[in-house]
């Protein structure tokens, strides 16, 4: 009991007093003042709660502190995923615990589907021996033909010889019939070998889109992402044009799932995911960051107007009125808040994330259902 206790009390403390950059993976101690101010954010508040759940469960079932088991127990008590959450509760119901073994028994069948990195190396070393293989069909088809010219020039040799033209002739047929069934049997095998190159390639694509893929909405993941901001940083410089990031996280999103299921949420999730691909094209794209949380890059667009296209989106949700499909009630009002970040007024990108998500935090603390822009730098009171 002790040993929760002071999980709880540790991870709290971590809350308060220390903030994570993502970027290095180095963590440093915030100001007084920040600390102050997250302390009173309800957002923090409900953070704080997670981490004590979350610790409790490990030391309720006896699960080892790694990363799967802490992931384990984030999706199964948020509701992140509703196939772990599935399980879990399957295996509550019939042995009433969960050990590490069928912890990890619940993340390895869940993730059977995925590409995993063993799976992508497969799948590479088998390109690679198609690539040899066709390889050695091209050196063979040479190595022949260098043959084939060889003998073509004995024969023409030995018809100064004692031959007579009917053995000449009869040995330049044997010679050509057996180049003829080693072209054959060449162009069968490179035939063959691009049928399976094209194959390799449409595994690949289907596995590279996998892996940058929302399953859910449809949206590029926050993998896909982070290629999209480091390709749009370098378009933006090149064009001389502004860019914007935008942080937006459903509200209440809990209350959703908890009121009317996971199933209504997914459908929320999608809904919302499409208002957003709505607003998107070849300088604004979206992508689901994860959970509830939904990021966007708008190119050429000042942060008072990209703040604009966001606010409107967040208008038309919020004028929604929206009906439970399973029970055909009526839902409560689904609403987002916002931040909105100038990339190039942040020493970095990942800076104006930062920026970004603060915004959009104090957005939710001031009342939610509401859009706000970050202050540069230097501009903060």
């Amino acid at each position: 009991m002790n040993a929760h206790v002071g999980l709880g009390k540790r991870l709290s403390l971590w809350v308060q007093g220390i903030a994570v950059d993502e970027g290095n993976g180095e963590a440093e101690l915030i100001s007084s003042r920040e600390a102050s101010r997250y302390r009173s954010s309800r957002e923090v508040e409900r953070r704080r709660q997670l981490y004590d759940d979350i610790g409790g469960f490990l030391f309720a079932h006896d699960l080892d502190l790694t990363p799967v088991n802490f992931g384990l127990a984030h999706d199964y008590l948020t509701g992140n995923d509703r196939g772990i959450e599935t399980a879990i509760k399957a295996i509550l119901a019939q042995h009433g615990q969960i050990t590490n073994g069928l912890a990890e028994k619940i993340v390895t069948e869940r993730n059977s589907g995925e590409l995993t990195a063993e799976g992508l190396s497969n799948l590479l070393d088998t390109v690679e021996q198609n690539l040899m293989h066709f390889a050695h069909l091209v050196d063979e088809s040479r190595v022949s033909a260098s043959d084939y010219g060889d003998a073509l020039q004995a024969s023409v040799t030995d018809m100064d010889g004692e031959q007579t033209p009917e053995q000449i002739v009869s040995a330049l047929m044997g010679l050509t019939r057996i180049m003829l069934d080693k072209t054959r049997q060449v162009e069968t095998e490179m035939r063959d070998n691009q049928k399976r190159t094209h194959a390799l390639q449409r595994s690949l694509e289907t596995a590279r889109k996998a892996a940058e893929q929302d399953h859910l909405t449809g949206l590029p993941n926050r993998r896909a992402f982070e290629a999209l901001l480091k390709a749009e940083v370098i378009k933006a410089k090149e064009n001389h044009e502004s860019l914007s990031v935008a942080i937006c996280d459903i509200d209440n999103f809990k209350q959703v799932n908890d009121a009317h299921g996971h199933d209504t949420g997914d459908r929320v999730l999608k809904f919302v995911g499409s208002l957003f691909t709505e607003i998107t094209n070849e300088k604004c794209h979206v992508a689901r960051h994860g959970g509830e949380e939904f990021v966007m890059l708008l190119r050429g667009k000042t942060i008072s107007e990209a703040c604009a296209v966001i606010d409107e989106t967040r208008e038309d949700l919020a004028s929604r009125h929206l009906v439970d499909r399973e029970s055909g009630e009526p839902m409560e009002q689904i609403s987002f808040s916002g931040g909105v970040a100038d990339i190039f007024g942040y020493s970095s990108p990942r800076d104006a994330l930062k920026a970004a998500d603060k915004a959009l935090y104090l957005a939710k603390e001031h009342g939610r259902n509401r859009v706000y822009i970050a202050p540069r730098p230097g501009d903060e009171a």
